[in-house]
């Protein structure tokens, strides 16, 4: 069982998000939110040299005298706040921009921000996270605390903001981001593409991925909204890749179904000629390696796996790291659904299944607050699944669905807390759905199977 501090600090009524989050102390504040980034980037592939430029759009939440981003790797050359020329310095893994005058809550403010370097990936508890060179191109995976590698941010899951992408680079390459390409014009040998992402997202979850790709599209078929569905991928993989996603645009019909319209303008993946050891996500894109492009079970379920998390995760994202099972739980649960749909195993038995895992193995983690060294725990994922499970089976489909349509209406583009998934349950069932999620969530011993 948890200790009873342990249950203190888990308890279901989560924080509130004070800042900086308790699992990343070095990463974001609660002094100012950012509402845009303005991300120029000019980058040679060959050198791996990044010149930058970042405008970020803010609203100071508190009286500050001094505004803090996370830049870790590549040094600022000029900074001005708005429109003149700021003191600034660099310590550790942050940049500090002194004000004239103190900044008054609610005050807005446009910092503009040149820097560049080498980018690099960061290493830290969950290995090496950021901007991430291939054999030829760039590989850009935020979660959770990459995106300083590559831009200055104020890296905080809560803090959603829209973003504007300018990149250039080789003419011979593609670069995708976040978003809607908006125009692709090149001079001489180099090639600039803008990408605009109006939908709000968290530092982490932005992304450049630069390639020899080409694009191709997949046929939405009957997918619900016709959400527009390309794979960005070079041309002696794109064969293997019409092949390996041919499901997923039923995929899309099924998830738009059960959770509600797919919340972006269009879904991209991104197939690297490298292999890479797990599919990545991003905001409106995936990121697999051609050994994700089976027809087995385990590579469509990370398709799955990667394309829920448009709901869950991007859509809706935590609002602390300590609830990361909103993201993870519920896209496992994805998997389970899309298994039933496309005839492989039921949900019951997926169900099952991962129940007699995790009873066979240590129970000795709080999946509603596991701590930032079991973030990403494959208990996480199975025990925050069988969470979802129980609320399904102690509710039943009709209001399950519903509610889960509801959950992602409610809080479209948002930032969620267990506590507001528990508020939602209740409001939508007569459940005590505290005392359902507690003992998945905050006890160690795992509850019985969830049966209905």
């Amino acid at each position: 069982m948890s200790s009873p501090a342990s249950a203190a600090r888990g308890s279901v009524a989560a924080s509130s998000g004070a800042a900086p989050d308790p699992y990343m102390p070095g990463a974001g504040t609660n002094a100012y939110r950012v509402e845009r980034y303005e991300l120029d980037l000019d980058y040679r592939v060959a050198s791996n040299r990044l010149s930058g430029r970042a405008v970020l759009h803010g609203v100071a939440c508190v009286p500050t005298s001094a505004i803090v981003l996370d830049l870790v790797g590549l040094r600022a050359t000029k900074v001005q706040l708005n429109g003149r020329a700021a003191r600034f310095s660099q310590r550790a893994e942050q940049l500090v921009v002194s004000t004239p005058a103190s900044l008054q809550a609610d005050e807005p403010f446009t910092l503009d921000i040149r820097y560049g370097g080498s980018p690099a990936p960061r290493r830290g508890l969950w290995g090496e996270v950021g901007w991430e060179e291939l054999t030829d191109g760039v590989l850009v995976a935020g979660q959770p605390n990459g995106a300083p590698s590559w831009f200055p941010c104020n890296d905080h899951p809560r803090d959603k903001a829209s973003y504007k992408f300018t990149v250039t680079t080789e003419a011979n390459y593609r670069a995708v981001c976040n978003g809607v390409l908006q125009s692709r014009t090149t001079r001489s040998s180099r090639e600039t593409w803008v990408y605009e992402q109006a939908e709000p997202m968290p530092a982490y979850l932005a992304t450049v991925q630069i390639g020899r790709y080409g694009l191709l599209e997949l046929d939405a078929g009957r997918s619900l909204a016709q959400v527009p569905q390309s794979v960005a991928v070079s041309p002696a993989l794109a064969d293997q890749a019409r092949a390996g996603l041919a499901l997923q645009p039923a995929m899309m019909r099924t998830f738009s179904s059960c959770f509600g319209p797919y919340p972006f303008a269009g879904y991209t993946v991104v197939v690297t000629e490298d292999e890479l050891e797990i599919p990545l996500e991003a905001q409106g894109l995936s990121i697999l390696g051609p050994n994700h492009l089976a027809a087995d079970w385990e590579s469509q379920r990370l398709i799955a796996h990667e394309l829920s998390h448009q709901w869950f995760g991007n859509s809706l994202t935590a609002a602390s790291w300590q609830d990361i099972w909103l993201h993870e739980g519920f896209a496992c649960y994805a998997e389970w659904i899309w298994s039933e749909e496309a005839g492989v195993m039921s949900v019951a038995a997926r169900a099952g299944a991962a129940w007699r895992g995790l009873k066979a193995g240590a129970q000795d983690l709080l999946v509603g607050d596991p701590g930032p060294e079991h973030m990403f725990d494959d208990r996480v994922y199975k025990r925050g699944a069988l969470a979802v499970h129980a609320v399904r089976m102690a509710v039943g489909d009709l209001a399950f669905f519903a509610l889960l349509q509801e959950w992602t209406a409610t809080h479209r583009h948002g930032s969620v807390s267990t506590h507001d998934f528990i508020m939602a349950v209740d409001r939508a069932t007569a459940i005590d759905t505290e005392a359902l999620l507690h003992p998945w969530l905050y006890e160690e011993l795992l509850p019985p199977l969830p049966a209905g």
